[in-house]
């Protein structure tokens, strides 16, 4: 069964108790393992064509077993989803919270994240939410708590930018909007890879001339 029939046939997940410590590490680790697997059926095969079965067969795992961790497909893009943010607010927390708050460096950090299949896998996530009023209304809401986590996050690890609060989220904005259009023009074969360099330079330059004076 589809992940996006599964959704819209889904009834509510129940918590089940784990028995144990040790039992209770299995289970994540094998939860993890199936959302590490739900990540690479995205990317291998697009929102519409990633079943429960295809999932269980590349985590390797009876679909019986995954649905013992998972219950129905929403329950599975629901997890998934939020390791998805999970994994871009780890990323952006550690590139951030070096002493030196290097233009050049998070920039190329955030470029790095994007090329990652987790960002591939979100993608398409959120081009089917544009039709699928099902997956939009799981991924709806958790991308507004994304967002408000985000943004608290980063004005705790750039305090040089308080004094600039309009200009600092124009650079959030822009870093976002061009590096994750490069991605997927790339991705779709819409811009020539050997452009990036220089679109990466442009970036750095115009977030430059956005800082504080006297961060600079």
């Amino acid at each position: 069964m589809a992940l996006s029939r599964s959704i819209r046939t889904a009834k509510p997940s129940q918590s089940r108790g784990t028995g144990g410590t040790l039992q209770a590490a299995k289970a994540a680790q094998t939860r993890s393992r199936l959302i590490d697997a739900t990540v690479r059926c995205l990317v291998k095969y697009g929102y519409a064509n990633t079943t429960t079965p295809k999932v269980a067969q590349e985590a390797g795992l009876s679909r019986g077993a995954m649905m013992h961790h998972f219950e129905n497909g929403a329950a599975l893009i629901k997890a998934t989803i939020i390791e998805l943010h999970e994994k871009r607010l780890r990323a952006f927390r550690n590139a951030a919270e070096k002493p030196e708050h290097d233009v050049d460096t998070l920039v190329e950090t955030y470029w790095r994240q994007v090329q990652k299949p987790a960002f591939i896998a979100f993608h398409e996530l959120a081009v089917a939410a544009r039709t699928d009023k099902d997956l939009a209304a799981i991924l709806v809401p958790l991308q507004e708590e994304f967002r408000e986590r985000f943004n608290t996050q980063a004005e705790g690890l750039f305090p040089e930018w308080r004094a600039a609060p309009a200009k600092f989220d124009l650079a959030m904005s822009l870093s976002q909007t061009i590096l994750e259009g490069m991605a997927i023009a790339v991705q779709t074969g819409a811009m020539d890879r050997d452009k990036v360099p220089a679109m990466l330079q442009h970036l750095e330059d115009q977030i430059r001339i956005l800082m504080p004076r006297d961060t600079n």
